[in-house]
């Protein structure tokens, strides 16, 4: 694996940034998209405001402007667009940087918006402080954006300053070692790799003392957690880990799929009483048929007996999902199967959207037993089950502590 170079080569050049940055620099940040990216937008300002920035909130005048975008599905292309060109409308005079998962996957498209004065891909965002140095406007973006399929290790990360939020997100493991037929982000973050025990135990530990009782666990293939490292761990010893770190009252998991919960995995879910009884386990379809079609790592009955050995064994569980509905080849009868095994499992939530295509599968036109009445009925079942589920779950963890906080 391609190891990343330091944030900063040598302390000479890193002291020269200080002293040009501390003089003149004003930042604003906006992000767009998933958890990751927010923790990813934080550890940029972190980095920046190191070496002597400042940074005002993101509809004031600054020195530079950085968009860290999400291109999950073609309505978020499209929200990035808006949000880069408004940008460029109240800043005309900022140097303008683009940065995330559209910037990487389509350095191309950012980099023709007029006004767009650097594109940095994944791989570069660690560098910010060094592009940034000597950066004017420009007629042509410069494009700093390299291969994430040629792997590269997480680089250091200063501990973001976070305020005004009693949860504090730290990112655990970056990029994915799946390749799901839906699915663009393992080409806009590349392969699964994860952080050093140690590093998150301190910045758990740092964002506790900062006043932040809780703490999320941010990946993005979070269950592959430690696979890569020397010697190898696991997401369950991680957990073990932080739960050691005095004072903090409250843990959570992001999203991890359904082939990591071995035995090791649950054992810390359910003796570990940090742990925040929620957990989000993605199943995107009822069908087996369509998991294959996907090349999701499990089917229908890997998931319902995971389900249920964790609703068995933790009580007052929060159960979250993803579903996709519109898959390519997808059926009336593939739908019935998916509406079925919702409708049986104990989910407190789900979030429902439409197939986009993205990945390795083109969108293909969705059949019409599928297609705008079926979405328009999902999405009034889902609403009103969650509601359900979800007066439910306020009832069960109302003598946790947690009260009705959104679990």
């Amino acid at each position: 694996m391609k190891q990343e170079p330091q944030p900063e080569a040598g302390r000479t050049y890193e002291s020269l940034l200080r002293t040009r940055f501390r003089a003149m620099t004003t930042v604003a940040l906006a992000t767009l998209g998933c958890r990751v990216n927010q923790v990813d937008t934080q550890e940029m300002q972190g980095r920046l405001e190191a070496l002597g920035c400042r940074t005002v909130p993101f509809d004031s005048l600054a020195d530079v402007v950085i968009i860290n975008t999400c291109t999950v599905t073609s309505r978020a292309d499209f929200s990035d667009r808006q949000l880069i060109r408004r940008a460029i409308r109240a800043n005309p005079n900022a140097r303008v940087v683009v940065t995330g998962c559209w910037a990487q996957t389509n350095p191309g498209a950012v980099a023709a918006i007029p006004g767009v004065d650097l594109v940095v891909g994944a791989a570069d965002r660690h560098r910010i402080g060094a592009l940034l140095d000597g950066l004017g406007k420009a007629a042509e973006a410069r494009v700093e954006v390299g291969d994430m399929r040629e792997g590269v290790s997480m680089a250091p990360a200063p501990a973001p300053r976070v305020s005004g939020r009693s949860r504090a997100f730290v990112k655990i493991q970056d990029g994915c070692q799946h390749r799901c037929a839906f699915c663009i982000v393992p080409y806009a973050r590349g392969a699964s790799r994860s952080r050093e025990r140690k590093v998150i135990a301190d910045q758990v530990r740092e964002r506790v003392e900062a006043g932040h009782p809780e703490v999320v666990l941010t990946g993005i293939d979070m269950g592959n957690y430690g696979a890569d490292l020397f010697p190898r761990t696991t997401l369950a010893a991680l957990l073990r880990d932080l739960a050691m770190i005095a004072g903090l009252r409250w843990l959570r998991l992001s999203s991890v799929l359904p082939a990591y919960f071995g035995d090791d995995l649950i054992d810390a879910l359910t003796s570990l009483s940090v742990i925040v009884p929620h957990l989000h386990v993605p199943l995107q379809s009822g069908s087996d048929r369509v998991l294959r079609s996907m090349r999701r790592p499990y089917n229908t009955m890997i998931y319902t007996r995971l389900v249920e050995k964790l609703a068995e064994r933790i009580p007052g569980l929060g159960l979250g999902t993803d579903l996709i509905v519109g898959f390519p080849g997808e059926t009336e009868e593939d739908f019935a199967l998916t509406e079925r095994l919702v409708t049986a499992l104990p989910f407190s939530a789900w979030a429902l959207r439409p197939s986009t295509g993205r990945g390795t599968c083109p969108r293909g036109r969705l059949p019409a037993e599928v297609g705008g009445c079926a979405l328009s009925v999902t999405g009034r079942t889902s609403r009103s089950a969650s509601g359900c589920s979800g007066r439910r779950r306020k009832s069960s963890c109302s003598g946790r502590g947690i009260g009705s906080r959104d679990v």
